[in-house]
């Protein structure tokens, strides 16, 4: 494999695990674009000689010179509650999102799948391996975690680690990256003809 076919798999990779922050970048905005526009709007009426929609553009001026005088546990709220906006602001920026989806391993393509697909597989697997209605499988995929929840029939004895070993033969089988640890719960109290 060449270095630019190297390269522009890392980015198609790259692009499809990761989602962007579009979502929190335009609620922001949202908000900037909203205050801006509450701004434009009382600096109007007060050009105009209106009453004020909600304080006069000199009120909160006023409001803010004399934040000093304030109780000192409302600034120190006001400064803690802005700080911790900033925060998470900041950890939005920095931090890329994550898909619901795993790499498998190719050297001739980039193959991307679905965490839903993976879970899809796993479930058919474990039920049949236990000999479980498909009904009474449940798994959940993390980034690094697969978890197989069995609800047996009552009366029906499940063989936690044959499931367990059939379920990492799949996901061995499948070469995802990242790769997926596994654990197998089988639930204490079973259905009543299931």
């Amino acid at each position: 494999m060449s270095a630019s076919t190297s390269a522009t798999y890392g980015r198609i990779r790259r692009r499809e695990l990761h989602s962007p922050r579009a979502a929190a970048a335009i609620s922001a905005a949202i908000v900037v674009i909203l205050l801006c526009a509450w701004l434009g709007t009382e600096i109007v009426l007060r050009l105009t000689d209106q009453p004020a929609l909600l304080t006069a553009p000199a009120d909160l001026a006023d409001g803010v010179a004399s934040a000093s005088s304030a109780p000192l546990s409302l600034l120190i709220g006001t400064a803690v509650g802005c700080a911790l906006v900033g925060l998470v602001l900041l950890v939005l920026a920095l931090s890329p999102g994550r898909r619901s989806r795993h790499v498998m391993v190719s050297e001739r393509a980039v193959t991307i799948v679905d965490d839903e697909v993976i879970a899809s597989a796993l479930a058919g697997r474990a039920a049949r391996t236990g000999g479980i209605d498909p009904d009474n499988t449940r798994v959940s995929i993390s980034r690094r975690l697969a978890t197989v929840h069995l609800v047996p029939a009552s009366g029906q004895a499940v063989h936690h680690d044959t499931v367990l070993t059939a379920v990492r033969d799949q996901l061995d089988g499948l070469q995802l990256r990242p790769a997926l640890q596994t654990r197998v719960v089988v639930a204490v109290d079973a259905k009543v003809g299931a």
